[in-house]
């Protein structure tokens, strides 16, 4: 199957504001455009791109006094398959896991382990470990937390999450992350588009996604503990610690969000 993606975003600025950006589709998905990727401005405005220390497509550029637009287009081709399942996937020791896997077992900005270990380890100390847990973990946090956009603070953290029992697809991640890596299994935090593509559709407009995966049995595997279910057509844009390291936007100056569209759709066969 081929999805259509891109996305239309607006900010105001009363004056020159450096930003940087990272709208770009992730590496490990390059060979999948169909044609490029398409990333402009209005007005135009030099952009350069660099890879972060995660691997993730970067840009910088500085936005003149009045603002910028940001327009994003792309035709990706995806296997149409839903996430993996592998019940047999196993826990890898701590000794023996690679050296960089070893960060994604680290208290981050807003996945502390430090205050959510004790809670993890009484929910989930008894559950079989590998996939199970995780599973166990997912489970949970998809029962414990109501989603709800008004939900949304970009402050939150996974333990104000796992109190306040509310939050939008980023916080479901940090707190089912956090609880993973309490029970030391390594998980890092993803985003990207995923829109409704073999479920019904939502009547909320489309916005970008917040998931996760683990490392379990030598590879990272995706976890969605919003949905709760395999989906299909997930592209990724970026990977790392928490939301702190893949944020879509970061300005050196005040800047006002005044409009923000995002497109994820199936490409209808000829």
């Amino acid at each position: 199957m081929e999805i259509k993606v891109g996305f239309e975003i607006t900010y105001t600025a009363a004056q020159a504001t450096p930003m940087v950006i990272m709208l770009s589709i992730h590496p490990s998905r390059f060979s999948d455009i169909v044609g490029t990727e398409r990333i402009v401005t209005k007005p135009d405005v030099p952009i350069g791109f660099y890879r972060d220390s995660f691997g993730n497509v970067c840009g910088r550029l500085v936005a003149p006094a009045g603002g910028v637009t940001f327009h994003g287009s792309a035709l990706v081709r995806d296997s149409g398959l839903a996430d993996v399942v592998n019940p047999t996937a196993q826990q890898v020791a701590i000794e023996q896991l690679p050296d960089d896997v070893l960060l994604y077992l680290m208290p981050s900005r807003y996945c502390e382990t430090d205050k959510l270990t004790d809670v993890a380890w009484s929910l989930f100390g008894n559950t079989p470990t590998g996939w199970a847990r995780v599973q166990a973990i997912v489970d949970f946090v998809h029962k414990h937390v109501t989603f709800g956009y008004k939900h949304a603070h970009h402050m939150k953290s996974a333990h104000d999450v796992y109190e306040q029992r509310a939050g939008v697809c980023r916080d479901f991640a940090h707190l089912a992350l956090t609880f993973c890596r309490c029970m030391g299994i390594p998980a890092r935090y993803c985003t990207g588009y995923l829109g409704d593509i073999g479920v019904p559709a939502e009547p909320d407009p489309m916005d970008f996604s917040g998931w996760f995966e683990v490392y379990l049995s030598g590879q990272w595997y995706t976890f969605d503990a919003r949905h709760n279910t395999p989906r299909i057509g997930r592209i990724l844009m970026g990977t790392g610690r928490d939301a702190a390291d893949v944020a879509l936007t970061t300005s050196f100056g005040r800047m006002t969000l005044t409009k923000f569209v995002v497109v994820t759709e199936e490409v209808a066969a000829a």
